[in-house]
């Protein structure tokens, strides 16, 4: 028998009576409409905008164990919201929106020990010496999984972030360190393992915080004198997400009370996790002693996207919107805008701003024109240092080396590649690179700029290189 939405919804509809109340039942799920079934979405139409508000907000898990049960796991629903009698309109118009499928993370509840007996502890049924405390978890319900998508660039990352909410404190990515470039999704999947494992584990605690904040509470404690409290605070937590690690860089207090914290965690087989925007390796001032805790676990590298995975996240953003634009339109962002995943979409927003408060039609042209602004703005970016870093990085060395005397030849060849690329990439005279790679004169610009071209012509894996480093430049 083929499947209709009506006889979706029905089947769905018996499984929410039977696990919520008749007055819930005939007050939320009575006036919804099956409207539309096409491959594994689901459209239902609701009366209004607070109606779809409310059933996402109490509803949304029970209404995808429904679905799922009648579509698979790849179900999608959608809500038509029927707007009567808009500003004189006669005719009804539907806006369109996806289900988050997830409802907002809940403040946690946790059991403190109190340091001294309140004398206010009248409740009978509190137990002397414990009090308890709600402690939001800081997670963003819209940085989750089903959102982040998969790719050669990020998979290892998201695979240990699967692997630890599945276990959380109880693999060997513990800490679990998550470094890349700005605007390639290291918040967004922190965030998601910690909304995975408080769907699998409610009754973890789980806490997301930046080093900044973290920083900042700290020094606070320090100025009312409650430091042991704040330590005491975080030993508490089960899993604990700290964003731009780096941050902690040169506060040394801040560095101290950490590694005391982590301590703690990791030998009661509490989960941390850490993001960066650098490896362990390139961090300045931090201590060692930290540096070697976070090389315990495992450091996964979050790449630029590459294209299909560029498509997909553009598609999930229009999806998201509930908004429609041709797949040429979408393949053309997606082509050349490479830098990160946050100009992606920053683009894509652009463009439907651009097409809506202009009252154009997005087309190819209009497309053009705004992602021309974003490629142009990336490329304004590229100086002397960042070539640098960018040679630097991709032979494994620190830029210390790169500039150094030495005339070992694999030192010798970034060097002369990195003076080839500031030649290339930026309007600065030979004198101004040499000066800056190491503090040579113009005749070794020229001289290195030469070597380059010979040996591309003639040395496969110099061109290899060239080929890899321009890319990363090009972006």
């Amino acid at each position: 028998m083929t499947k209709t939405a009506q006889s979706v919804w029905e089947n769905c509809l018996l499984f929410i009576k039977d696990n919520i109340q008749d007055q819930a039942y005939k007050t939320w799920f009575e006036p919804i409409r099956a409207v539309e079934l096409t491959d594994s979405a689901l459209y239902i139409q609701v009366p209004s905008k607070f109606f779809y508000e409310w059933l996402e907000e109490h509803y949304v898990k029970l209404l995808k164990v429904a679905l799922t049960k009648e579509l698979g796991n790849s179900a999608k629903l959608l809500y038509k919201i029927k707007m009567e009698n808009t500003y004189g309109n006669k005719q009804p118009f539907t806006e369109q929106l996806p289900s988050a499928h997830r409802s907002p993370v809940k403040p946690q509840e946790v059991d403190v020990p109190l340091q001294n007996k309140n004398p206010e502890l009248k409740n009978p049924f509190i137990i002397p010496g414990i009090r308890n405390l709600k402690i939001e978890s800081q997670l963003n319900a819209n940085y989750n999984f089903d959102n982040f998508f998969e790719g050669d660039a990020n998979r290892l990352a998201r695979s240990a972030g699967m692997a630890v909410a599945n276990k959380p404190g109880g693999t060997s990515f513990n800490p679990l360190l998550i470094f890349g470039g700005v605007g390639l999704g290291k918040t967004h999947l922190a965030h998601a393992i910690g909304i995975e494992i408080k769907d699998k584990y409610p009754e973890k605690t789980v806490l997301y915080i930046s080093a900044e904040i973290f920083t900042q509470q700290y020094i606070d404690s320090v100025k009312r004198n409650t430091r042991n409290d704040f330590i005491h605070f975080y030993q508490l937590i089960d899993v604990l997400i700290i964003d731009d690690v780096q941050f902690l860089s040169g506060k040394t207090g801040t560095q101290d009370v950490f590694f005391h914290i982590f301590n703690h965690l990791h030998q009661n087989g509490k989960q941390v996790i850490l993001t960066s925007d650098k490896a362990p390796v390139d961090m300045q001032d931090i201590e060692q002693r930290l540096l070697s805790r976070f090389k315990w676990g495992l450091s996964a590298e979050l790449h630029q996207p590459d294209y299909e995975t560029r498509v997909s996240i553009l598609n999930n953003i229009l999806y998201r919107d509930g908004v429609v634009i041709p797949d040429e339109i979408v393949e053309y962002v997606a082509k050349n805008i490479k830098s990160n995943v946050r100009e992606l979409e920053g683009a894509l927003i652009s463009l439907i701003a651009q097409s809506s408060f202009n009252h154009r039609e997005v087309n190819l042209e209009l497309a053009k024109m705004v992602v021309e602004k974003f490629v142009k703005n990336v490329k304004r970016e590229i100086s002397i240092d960042y070539i640098q870093k960018v040679v630097s990085d991709y032979f494994q060395l620190d830029v210390d080396t790169l500039q150094s005397k030495t005339r070992k030849r694999h030192v010798v060849q970034a060097r002369q590649l990195a003076m080839f690329f500031a030649k290339k990439f930026t309007k600065a005279s030979l004198a101004n690179i040499g000066s800056q790679i190491g503090d040579r004169d113009h005749a070794t610009v020229l001289h290195a700029c030469k070597t380059v071209d010979n040996l591309v012509s003639t040395d496969k894996q110099f061109r290899k290189f060239v080929d890899d480093i321009n890319k990363k430049l090009s972006i």
